[in-house]
């Protein structure tokens, strides 16, 4: 083949390099081959979403599912059984392991860059937070079991776990991390969620005017920030169980000018530190998954007293498991249950929300429903389409339930 004749280099659709991910005070420093090992990490992620996923999904339509309905005489009936049958198949075991290793690669990556530095970013927090009235912690909170049995997407001591007074790191590996795990699609701050769901409420609700906002699990304020930032005459709370990533929280969110917030040691289910109806604005972003069934319930019968009247709770996750969603992309939206430490996700997804939060004392004529995309960085993807078009390449889109009062 001549030069002349060789075809062009398809345009390059991949993660943007580390090196222009955002930085802050307490930024983990990364060195060359840091760096160069979350860059391996993140493509290889976007290779298996973009790349090898359409080969499964092809296997499972060709082989795997003519497959069963011809041993059992009937087509596959759930989700259940389309991943028992997919654990027959080469693509998909490929896919999973690999898939995995990426998770553990960047924990272990991660963490290691944290952990040859956790004391200078834990003095550098130190020096941001001491004194603060702003970071409320409470060594007296107990971690409950749901929390505690498991390294939620296997990070090491998940989000709570500090090795010594003023530790930091969980939180530094949670945010510096997260690069890998979306590929740079949440932007270089990693709150593309945050602006999305601003977005979502300024043109829903364009009249709202909240002057106190509360996010429950909102570990460091990757979607707490933006709120706070897009509404600066509310002060906003950002509640966690874990003192590691509410320390780097408060650090974090100083160093990047953003002064309206408070980080306050508290688990979401019993939170008799605020009075009824304190809040004009409750938020969850990403975090039902990661309750046991009895732990949901009580954080919704807790937003529902501590919202205000005529105030708005949102809840932003991954979209529900319904019957008009193909069993394929349900059995592969499960493999976080089996596969990544992430035991609540397959129950919650199917569970009737709206009746959980009618039970919870919310009126089923004032639920909300509604889908949010993530707001695409143009820093990271300057070519990426102005519109709302779902494309997982470069936007992230999520579901929103909810309820006002």
């Amino acid at each position: 083949m001549t030069r002349s004749n060789v075809p062009p280099a398809q345009p390059y659709d991949g993660p943007p390099d580390y090196r222009v991910v955002g930085r802050h005070a307490v930024f983990p420093q990364t060195n060359h081959d840091e760096i160069e090992r979350i860059n391996f990490l993140a493509q290889m992620n976007r290779h298996l979403s973009a790349r090898v996923v359409p080969g499964v999904k092809a296997a499972y339509d060709n082989k795997v599912a003519p497959g069963f309905a011809k041993a059992q005489g009937r087509p596959i009936a759930d989700r259940h059984e389309a991943r028992r049958a997919l654990l027959e198949d080469d693509s998909f075991c490929l896919w999973s392991a690999l898939r995995r290793m990426t998770m553990e690669q960047r924990q272990q990556a991660g963490r290691w860059t944290t952990i040859r530095q956790r004391e200078a970013l834990a003095e550098t927090a130190a020096q941001l937070t001491d004194g603060d009235e702003r970071l409320k912690l409470d060594p007296g909170v107990a971690v409950p079991r749901y929390v505690s049995a498991v390294d939620h997407h296997c990070m090491p001591g998940s989000y709570y776990t500090e090795a010594f007074p003023g530790d930091v790191a969980n939180g530094a590996n949670y945010d510096h991390g997260n690069f890998v795990t979306t590929a740079g699609l949440l932007g270089k701050y990693a709150d593309g969620g945050g602006h999305a769901v601003v977005k979502w409420v300024k043109r829903n609700y364009p009249d709202f005017a909240p002057t106190s906002i509360l996010e429950i699990g909102g570990t460091v304020g990757h979607s707490s920030l933006p709120i706070a930032q897009a509404y600066p005459n509310a002060h906003m709370t950002i509640v966690d169980l874990g003192a590691p990533v509410l320390r780097y929280g408060l650090a974090r969110a100083k160093s990047l000018g953003v002064d309206n917030v408070s980080f306050v040691q508290a688990s979401g289910e019993d939170l008799a530190i605020f009075p009824d109806a304190s809040f004009d604005w409750i938020q969850t972003t990403m975090f039902l998954h990661e309750l046991s069934s009895t732990a949901l319930d009580n954080i919704l019968r807790e937003s529902r007293r501590l919202l205000k009247p005529g105030g708005i709770v949102l809840h932003v996750e991954q979209p529900q498991y319904t019957p008009e969603m193909p069993l394929f992309e349900q059995a592969m939206r499960d493999w976080d249950a089996f596969y990544n430490n992430e035991p609540f996700w397959s129950r919650m997804h199917e569970l009737d929300l709206d009746a959980h939060m009618v039970a919870a004392g919310f009126e089923r004529e004032k639920l909300i429903h509604g889908g949010v995309t993530a707001v695409v960085d143009k820093d990271l993807f300057p070519d990426a389409a102005d519109d709302e078009t779902e494309d997982y390449g470069r936007k992230a889109a999520w579901h929103v339930i909810g309820a006002t009062v």
